[in-house]
């Protein structure tokens, strides 16, 4: 059997789940191609700035797929230089805390450029893919632009909102967040082709990517929810918490901040099964959760504890092995 997998995913984690995904493929002798991997993409990390359209999630996955991405730093180009950047910031012109690469730049460019053309967002990772050869088919969650925006407790000025990048590049995390909110989203609709890759799926899976602000946007695309009720295909999730703590970046904060538990239990639940109105069938947790097991399936979900870590591709493959024993594809 060929399964026909679907992923949904945002972020540094994302990209290195969606590698094991076509590596997974690989090892059962399918050459990855758009038809039997699709990823949806989170782009509430989407920002304008300088007056180019950046797509941070987007990049950051096509970047690893095409195998030019920077993984020391975990986004961007490789061997990238930054002589644009520096004379933008001559000219006092973007955020002097946020790099732009001048090769990271040349995509932005391109993407305005396709942007001001008329291009849809899905319109321009078409065009994008046809310069590397993936092994995927991308699809952002919506054409709309549905930015992050994070309302803070700011201790010097009360609370005030910025948009998700500041708040995370900037800040690091550190102004507490009040609250998460994506301005429109609410008229939104999932990308051309988003509901239908679900619908025709053998297997969803959601990547251990961060659950409020990856995973969060997606999911609160309208239409994208009850696709995922509506499937046919099993949905199985892969938790992004190991041993109660994160693997990358400041999810804990992001929980806390909707008052979930950093633990795997607490993400299960955030998710919720199918059979109570959630998303999900099955749920991956990491060996050092094991003993969470019997809570998870206590929600509705069948559970299954593993190796978690994606330290390289071939350890990202295992994982996506395991979650796709759990969906028996």
């Amino acid at each position: 059997m060929t399964p026909r997998i679907v992923v949904l995913a945002g972020g540094v984690g994302g990209s290195k789940f969606v590698l094991g995904a076509r590596e997974a493929l690989r090892r059962r002798g399918i050459t990855a191609s758009t038809d039997h991997l699709t990823v949806v993409v989170n782009t509430g990390d989407d920002l304008w700035l300088s007056g180019v359209r950046l797509q941070p999630d987007v990049d950051s996955i096509t970047y690893a797929l095409a195998g030019v991405n920077d993984t020391a730093r975990g986004w961007g180009r490789q061997d990238d230089s930054e002589r644009v950047n520096a004379e933008l910031q001559a000219w006092g012109v973007g955020w002097p805390w946020f790099t732009l690469g001048d090769l990271d730049l040349g995509t932005h460019l391109a993407r305005t450029g396709w942007l001001r053309e008329g291009a849809t967002p899905t319109g321009v990772l078409e065009r994008m893919a046809t310069r590397w050869d993936l092994g995927a088919r991308l699809l952002p969650m919506t054409d709309a632009e549905v930015d992050t925006v994070v309302t803070v407790d700011d201790p010097d000025r009360g609370p005030r909102s910025m948009h998700f990048q500041e708040w995370w590049t900037r800040h690091r995390a550190t102004l507490p967040p009040l609250a998460f909110d994506n301005p429109g989203i609410e008229a939104a609709a999932p990308a051309p082709g988003v509901a239908e890759a679900i619908a025709e799926a053998d297997v969803v899976l959601i990547a251990p990517s961060n659950p409020v602000v990856s995973i969060g946007p997606i999911l609160a695309v309208p239409g994208i929810r009850s696709a995922l009720r509506q499937t046919s295909a099993p949905v199985v999730g892969v938790s992004p918490i190991i041993g109660g703590r994160v693997v990358r970046g400041m999810a804990d904060v992001c929980l806390g901040a909707i008052g979930v538990e950093t633990s795997a239990v607490g993400v299960a639940g955030l998710y919720g099964s199918r059979r109570d109105e959630g998303v999900l069938d099955a749920w991956l947790v990491a060996e050092e959760d094991a003993d969470a097991i019997e809570t998870v399936e206590a929600i509705g979900l069948t559970a299954h504890a593993r190796p978690l870590w994606m330290t390289d591709p071939t350890r990202s493959a295992d994982m996506v092995e395991a979650a796709l024993a759990q969906a028996r594809v």
